[in-house]
Parts: structure tokens; sequence; C-alpha cells
């Protein structure tokens, strides 16, 4: 008997070719016939008439991580179409877990009131397949987890043995089911990693199986081409295909930068370098308020930054030359969250709003809220122009990703002020880029977050519709999808999603959750 039978809809398997208009039948997990189906019997019948039906959207840039146990209904990816998340991005992931990277990651998940624990990433699958995820979930093994899981926050370059312990992490990692490794070269301590710690760390993945180097570039405006050519020089050294995550250009005298990133791009491709990229549908980029620090001030660690910031003549000179850098640009950071209790209500407020409230210079006030939230604050940084987001998202080679974490729209993970991507991103590709500034047609907008991920990231038997695939389907209005989240109000589901499914059952069904938890850990991007 079949499961489920969607009748007369658009169908776009996900490769960018012209839709059929037929009926598709799932059983079980898989997709098990395609086309005309009225003779046949099936416990559930979904009327698709008017309606588009392709693979479920694949999240390739992910920061849910723990928050798949935290909250596995995972509402505001589910909601959105994402039937697949990538996680361990940046230079953060869930594992391997030693030293201080397992201390910050037991003071993340008191945050949140979860109280079981895990070193290595088998030992964080196992909880997931246990307790149940609404999407399928997969791993990169970020190399900031890793560096500081064997020389804590402490800059410099690694010893002998760091290294190799370093590397041994990486492989066992990989081995157990990540899709290679992830840096953040922005962050402490991934910015504190060189050329050579990133190669031998690629090579690992590389040699376990999963030849990927995923990066948060060093930087994404003033020195960004210097920065995309340290990431494909890794690329090329260790023999690994390279993904440039978040792609951008930032800061108002960098708009237009991103054109010549692109070409850079191309040229290494047509070189034989397996490159591409991961854009988001907005001009606000959401990262840690501490980013704003020169490299100077943050090293040593978190303590060690705190001291620092708390001493009267260092504070003074970072306060001029953060007025001196950043005189304009206070009104385009907005604080998003990481904040405690006493500051809750700054969740929302631009800093120089802030800073009228505390009767003070915006600097000392962003100095004076790292202070008192221990580094914690997140801001979104408007920092972007829609032009150089649309050249990007018009890359053949780039796909959808959206640089958030899969909160509810109340409780505990729905917290702060969030980027409104955390609710909408993939809908406002198609309200956006493909009925508004028609960026690119439907078919290549669904090929961008299905069948082009599904490929880079080995996802085995994902991102297509054909026969023998897994059924992750979403069933949408092409002509209604669209975000409704806005950077005031970001708590709030798209529009024109009619049904989702995941390995063939129904987390939404007529624009509901339905609370079932059918996800599955995707070890090296199978099922296992």
């Amino acid at each position: 008997m079949i499961d489920t039978i969607i009748e007369r809809a658009h169908i776009f398997d996900g490769t960018g070719s012209p839709p059929l208009a037929c009926d598709l039948a799932v059983v079980n997990d898989r997709i098990a016939l395609i086309g005309d189906l009225s003779e046949h019997d099936a416990h559930e019948r979904i009327d698709g008439r008017g309606l588009t039906l392709c693979p479920g959207f694949i999240d390739v840039h992910s920061h849910s991580d723990e928050l798949w146990l935290i909250n596995p209904r995972c509402e505001g990816k589910i909601l959105q179409g994402v039937t697949t998340e990538i996680g361990g991005n940046c230079g953060s992931s869930v594992a391997p877990l030693r030293g201080l990277a397992f201390e910050r990651k037991q003071e993340e998940l008191a945050r949140y009131g979860y109280g079981e624990q895990w070193n290595d990433l088998d030992g964080f699958f196992t909880l997931i397949e246990r307790n149940g995820v609404a999407l399928n979930v997969a791993t990169l093994i970020g190399l900031g987890t890793t560096r500081r899981g064997v020389r804590a926050d402490r800059e410099g370059k690694l010893d002998r043995r760091e290294s190799e312990a370093q590397c041994a992490l990486v492989r066992e990692g990989v081995e157990q089911g990540g899709l290679g490794v992830s840096s953040g070269l922005i962050y402490v301590p991934s910015r504190y990693a060189d050329l050579d710690e990133l190669v031998a760390c690629a090579r690992q993945a590389r040699d376990a199986g999963q030849p990927r180097y995923v990066s948060h570039l060093r930087d994404e405006g003033d020195a960004l081409f210097e920065a995309l050519d340290e990431a494909l020089e890794v690329g090329r050294r260790a023999e690994v295909a390279v993904q440039c995550s978040h792609h951008k250009a930032s800061g108002k005298k960098n708009w237009g930068k991103a054109h010549d990133s692109l070409r850079a791009i191309d040229r290494a491709r047509a070189s034989g370098l397996t490159v591409h990229a991961d854009a988001y549908p907005y001009t606000a980029m959401w990262t840690d308020l501490a980013t704003i620090l020169p490299k100077e001030a943050l090293f040593g660690g978190r303590e060690e930054t705190l001291t620092r910031l708390q001493d009267p003549e260092i504070a003074a000179g970072l306060v001029f030359r953060l007025e001196l850098e950043r005189a304009d640009t206070w009104r385009d950071i907005t604080i998003a969250g990481g904040l405690s209790e006493r500051n809750a209500r700054l969740a929302g407020l631009r800093m120089d709003e802030i800073a009228r409230t505390w009767n003070t210079h915006p600097a000392r006030a962003a100095l004076r809220l790292l202070i008192e939230e221990r580094l914690e604050p997140q801001a979104l940084f408007f920092s972007m122009h829609e032009d150089d987001v649309n050249a990007v998202l018009s890359a053949s080679f780039t796909c959808i990703g959206s640089d958030a974490s899969a909160r509810a729209l109340s409780g505990v993970t729905a917290q702060g002020v969030p980027h409104p991507r955390t609710y909408g991103t993939f809908p406002r590709i198609f309200s956006r880029f493909v009925r508004g500034r028609k960026t690119f047609e439907i078919a290549e907008a669904i090929r961008r977050m299905t069948s082009l991920p599904a490929d880079i990231f080995g996802l085995a038997n994902r991102g297509r519709i054909r026969i023998g695939a897994y059924a992750d389907l979403v069933l949408f209005d092409a002509e209604r999808i669209a975000d409704t989240a806005t950077y005031e109000r970001p708590f709030s589901a798209p529009v024109g999603i009619k049904s989702v499914l995941v390995n063939g059952k129904a987390v939404v069904h007529n624009g509901a959750i339905t609370g079932a938890l059918p996800g599955r850990a995707l070890r090296g991007g199978c099922c296992i």
C-alpha cells in the first residue's frame, strides 16, 4: 500500500529542469512512483493542484548544532521547507570536545537547562537518534573547536604535539561522520590558525574521505581578496574542495568588491579547483559584537580580554580607536541577543540608542556591554549592499545557507531579537529574488537549495525528486510563498508552504507543524 500520494502538482526535480504536472507516491521513507497515479490506492492523498512540489531545502550553513537536542521540533526551519541542515560551521561544532571546548559547550547547554553530555560526534549523533529530530542533520568539524581542545584560547602557532593532537581530533570527527572541516577565522581561537595549520587539518579530512574545507574567511571587507586567496590556497595545498561561507563584501567602502571576488572564484574553478559559495538573501549580517574589537584586544581568550577591557588606560585607547573607525556606523549595529536579564531590554536597540540611554559615547557603551555580558552579546551589522547580495546569489556555484539556528517561535530558544533569516531565508529567495528582482527562474532557485548542496556535501539520495530517493519534499504556492519575519519582528513564520515531508513523514501539514520527529543523523552524508 502506498502511504501518500501528492496529486497533480508541478514537480520540479531539483536539477533545474522544467516541471512535470503529475502525481508522486511515497512508500515508507522513499519516493516510489511518479506519473499518473489516479488508479492507485493510498493511505493519504494530498491535493497538489496549482502548487509546486520540489525536494526539501538543504540549509548548508546552519548554526543549530546543540539546538537539535534542545529544540528537536526545529520549527523555524521546517516552516521554511528546510528538511536537512548542515551544522558545524564557522569553526564551531558539537564535537569532538576536549578541555576548554568541552567546558564552553557545557556553559552553552546550561543556559537552556540541558544536562546531557557527550565528547565525540558518535555520542552526539546517538543522542539525536534516541531523542528524535524533525529534520535531517549533518555536521562539519569545527577547527576552532578542535584548536580550543588542544590549546584553549591562547594565541600563537601550535607546537608539534598540539598539531598532532588537533589532527587526531579532526580525523576522529570525520571518521565518525563529519562532512569535512570548517574555519571561522575572525573568531577566537580560529583566528590564530595559520595557513599550515589549516592545510594540515584539511588534509586529515581528505584522508578520512571527506575532502571539504568550509571557511568563514579571515576578512570579508577591506582584505576580502587576500582572505579569499588564503582559502583557495588551502584547497590547492590540501587537495580539497573549498566552500566560501556567507560570501559577501562588508562595509560601504567595499561595496562592489563582490563582483571581483566572484571572478576570482571563477578563475580558480577554471584552473581545476572545486570551489562553491553560499549566501543568505539579506543585507545585514549577524555575529558577535566582540568582532568590533581589534585583534590585539582579543589575545589570551575571554578572561584576559575582559581584564584588558577593564583597564582604564587600555579602554580609553580602544574607545578613541573605535570612535575613529566606526564614527558613522554605530546606528548600523543592532543588539540581537546574548544578554543577561539585567540588559535584556536592550535587545533590538541600535548602539547609538543604547549610548543615549546610558548617556555616553557609543564606543564606551559597546565596551560596557561587552564587559557586563562577558563578550556574549550578538549583533546585527547592516553592512552590505543588496546589489552585491544579488551578484553573489546570481553565481551558478552559490547555494543557500541561512547562517541561523533552528529556533522556535516562542519559548527558551526564542530569546532576544534574532536576525529574520532565522525564520525567513528560503521563502525570501522566492519572494524577493525570483518574483521580485528576477535574479533567477524558479527552477534554478530550487536547484540552489536542493541538488547543488546535496552534490557539494555528498548527501546520498537527497536533493532530487526521483524514484528511490528519500522523500524529503516541500509543497508550496509559488506565487504566494514569502517571508514575513522582519528585523523589528523576527518571530514570524513564512506563508505559502502547505506541506513538508521528511523521510516520508509530514512535519508540516496544511501549514501547521505536526510534531513528528522523522529526521535522521547523516553520518558522512548517509543514513547508517
